[in-house]
């Protein structure tokens, strides 16, 4: 597993930016496309708006022109151009139709209707002519406005052309709005890709891990019990011996080690059971109303005496005003058990304890606190983790499969409360609990 890991990782890693890199070079190709596309509709759309003008002029007669007022010279049919038959927002109404004809909105242009010579009249927007010399920005499209063969005008109009200048940011624009479906499914393709694989790489990291903490309680759990048979092995052997059978204190003292490690074993096994059947939810609490300080001092009295064997000092300031809580009495002892345990069992010499409890906002807070080897910010994050056990450095005693914090975890969530702990490596930790208090007047 150690060696597969990086390389499907890293073929993973590759596998996702192949396709992201080819999603954007297909994605790029179909803009370029619908560019050249809209480009081609603006053509046809110039087009027909310059075939509309020329045939809409082709029917009216030349002597009907609006400026057409002096039939006696004929210099005045030079006047009856196209430029002259429109005012600038009939002919932005004109081509703005021609465009939501072709499917294309709200498209910004500017234009106008100009002649090659100088006789003939001028049509233009107000933006025209400072558009149409920003060739960098806009695009110009430029249609003559051809005389039909055998029109009355042939020959005798100059020749005029059509001008639409378009905003090259409102063409991309609009390549960018009809790709939005397109655009909006790679990318959610691409998102459901990444976290199929982000969820694959994590199934891994979490067998991995599971396979690790597997190895970990195995070798916890024969080591734990390897000890105590040894030890009853030998008592046992102990009790063969004529000169052990033939003295009832010797006896009495080897019968009474099988008995404490029988125990201690049962004990252990009882351990991974509770586990099992918190880990099933199948574990029933009775919640009764109890005081909280006679528990702590009842698992007070359990952990005296091995803090007494390394020297240590144990300092209890029960101190809140309402203790009575809700809480199964059995494992509510156990949690402040496992927690002075641990405090004894992560201890230098001489070691200091400290137990204190405290009202807060119509809660019971209890704080303990030892001077130990204390816990490095990963071991913090995981200490509530099942079969997480942390890395002890140069202390070897330490025994155990990892369930007690785990345990202390479930059952204070099972009485909903709060647990937290804190800890400097070298300094000692520290965990807090939190338990809503009942009314003591009314219980009592």
């Amino acid at each position: 597993m150690k060696k597969i890991l990086p390389i499907i990782t890293v073929l993973v890693i590759l596998s996702l930016l192949g396709i992201i890199f080819f999603q954007v070079v297909w994605t790029l190709q179909v803009y370029k496309d619908k560019e050249t596309s809209i480009q081609q509709t603006i053509n046809m759309v110039a087009f027909s708006v310059a075939r509309d003008l020329v045939d809409e002029h082709a029917q009216q007669s030349p002597f009907r022109g609006k400026r057409n007022t002096d039939l006696l010279f004929p210099l005045n049919l030079f006047s009856n151009s196209i430029a002259s038959q429109y005012t600038p927002e009939q002919l932005r109404k004109k081509i703005e139709h021609t465009f939501k004809k072709y499917g294309i909105r709200d498209m910004h242009f500017e234009f106008a209707i100009s002649s090659s010579s100088m006789i003939g009249d001028q049509l233009e927007s107000k933006k025209f002519y400072e558009n149409y010399i920003d060739t960098l920005h806009n695009t110009n499209v430029v249609i003559p406005l051809t005389q039909p063969s055998g029109s009355y005008n042939e020959g005798l109009m100059p020749e005029e052309f059509l001008y639409i200048v378009l905003p090259n940011k409102n063409i991309n624009q609009i390549a960018w709005r009809q790709m939005t479906w397109m655009v909006f499914g790679s990318v959610l393709f691409i998102a459901i890709i990444f976290t199929a694989f982000y969820i694959t790489i994590r199934a891994l990291l979490n067998q991995k891990k599971l396979s690790e903490i597997k190895t970990d309680f195995i070798n916890n759990m024969t080591h734990e019990f390897k000890t105590p048979l040894a030890t009853i092995s030998l008592a046992v052997d102990a009790l063969k011996n004529d000169k052990v059978i033939m003295d009832k204190q010797k006896i009495d003292y080897f019968s009474g080690i099988i008995k404490d490690e029988n125990k201690r074993m049962n004990k252990q096994v009882e351990s991974i059971l509770q586990a099992a059947l918190l880990e099933k939810e199948e574990m029933k609490l009775e919640l009764k109303p109890a005081h909280a300080h006679d528990m702590i001092k009842s698992a007070l009295n359990n952990i005296r005496l091995p803090l007494e064997e390394k020297g240590g000092k144990l300092i209890a300031n029960l101190d809140a005003k309402n203790d009575f809580i809700l809480a199964d009495e059995v494992n509510f002892t156990n949690i402040i058990n496992n927690l002075l345990d641990n405090a004894v069992k992560y201890s230098k010499e001489n070691p200091v304890i400290k137990i204190s409890t405290s009202n807060a906002n119509n809660t019971l807070r209890i704080k303990i606190e030892d001077n130990g080897i204390g816990m490095n910010k990963e071991t913090l994050q995981r200490i509530f983790e099942k079969f997480y056990r942390a890395h002890t450095g140069n202390i070897h005693n330490v025994k155990g499969f990892g369930l007690g914090l785990s345990y202390v975890k479930s059952i204070v969530d099972a009485h909903q409360g709060k647990i937290k702990a804190d800890s400097i490596p070298g300094k000692g930790s520290s965990f807090t609990l939190e338990f809503k208090t009942e009314k003591k007047a009314e219980q009592e």
